[in-house]
């Protein structure tokens, strides 16, 4: 369970700055977000991490979830 501070982000993840309504709804998200760039498969190739591939609404189910399980 991630802790208060995790819950109630202070500042963007790495979607602000973002032009699409999509994206810009989850920067408060705790996860933080890449969007489609060589930055984040940099990043995920770096860690040994996979990429999660959000492909609209389906997804968004589980965001809630990743916030509070996986952190």
């Amino acid at each position: 369970m991630p802790s208060d501070d995790v819950k109630k982000r202070k500042t963007p993840n790495s979607l602000y700055g973002e032009k699409s309504p999509y994206l810009l709804q989850h920067i408060w998200n705790p996860v933080n977000w890449y969007p489609w760039s060589e930055e984040a498969f940099q990043k995920a190739k770096k860690e040994g991490k996979p990429i999660f591939l959000s492909i609209g609404y389906a997804t968004c189910h589980w965001l809630p979830c990743y916030g509070t399980r996986v952190l």
